[in-house]
């Protein structure tokens, strides 16, 4: 089963090609160019290298958030884009879960966050034992205080990882059992959205790319201010 996934749920963005639990190909930039730029160049990049077509494509998988309201607009439109001429299906994968599915040699805490400004992070924990991924907790927008205080009950290895992990820096320097992921591992991955769309076709969860759509686990920052708004009773 091959697999094109695709994550663009912050500023780095990325695109893999996966059959089974192998990678085939893979491109990943971290550099200020909006994903309308990068993205469809880097799918056509990595299809190159790896001798493939959109029609050899068995299933299309995409971070859906949470993340980036216009980086998750932006992917999710290539891949419906991709995959709804050739009627192939599509998997909506947790921008969370995919992080933890990049550390599944390693046994302990998985600590995924994203920045999502003011003193919150978006965040799931998950716990890996024998590369098995159990999660802890659904994702969720919580303060950052809230989720150094619930790590503090563990007492495993916690790895942090995701696009948020360096606001955890003062607080990982104090703890012994505490690290934040090396970079090639911290960052939202398209490798790892192939994993875990491998998992998710096995257990026939996909989507068509009519159903694909956004998870955002906040309302965007316009919609947010108008609410704000209109509750002042402002015109």
């Amino acid at each position: 089963m091959k697999i094109l996934s695709i994550d663009c749920s912050a500023t780095s963005a990325s695109v893999a090609v996966c059959e089974n639990e192998k990678v085939v190909a893979s491109s990943f930039v971290n550099v200020k160019l909006t994903h309308s730029e990068t993205l469809l160049p880097m799918v056509e990049n990595t299809l190159l290298s790896s001798k493939l077509t959109l029609d050899d494509i068995d299933a299309f998988a995409i971070n859906n958030g949470p993340g980036s309201f216009t980086g998750i607009r932006i992917g999710i439109s290539a891949v419906k884009g991709m995959a709804e001429p050739y009627n192939k299906p599509c998997v909506a994968v947790s921008t969370l879960y995919s992080i933890a599915c990049m550390h599944t040699n390693f046994n302990g805490v998985v600590c995924a966050v994203m920045d999502a400004r003011c003193n919150q992070v978006y965040n799931a924990i998950f716990k890996i034992q024998n590369g098995k991924i159990e999660r802890i907790c659904e994702d969720r927008a919580v303060m950052l205080s809230e989720v150094i205080g619930e790590l503090d009950k563990f007492e495993e290895n916690i790895f942090i990882a995701g696009d948020g992990a360096l606001l955890f820096g003062d607080y990982v320097k104090n703890k012994t059992n505490v690290k934040i992921s090396a970079e090639p591992l911290m960052y939202q991955n398209a490798i790892g959205v192939g994993l875990a769309a491998n998992e998710m076709l096995n257990r026939g969860e996909t989507v068509t790319a009519n159903e694909l759509c956004p998870f955002y686990l906040r309302l965007p920052q316009a919609e947010r201010e108008l609410n704000a708004k209109n509750s002042r009773g402002e015109k």
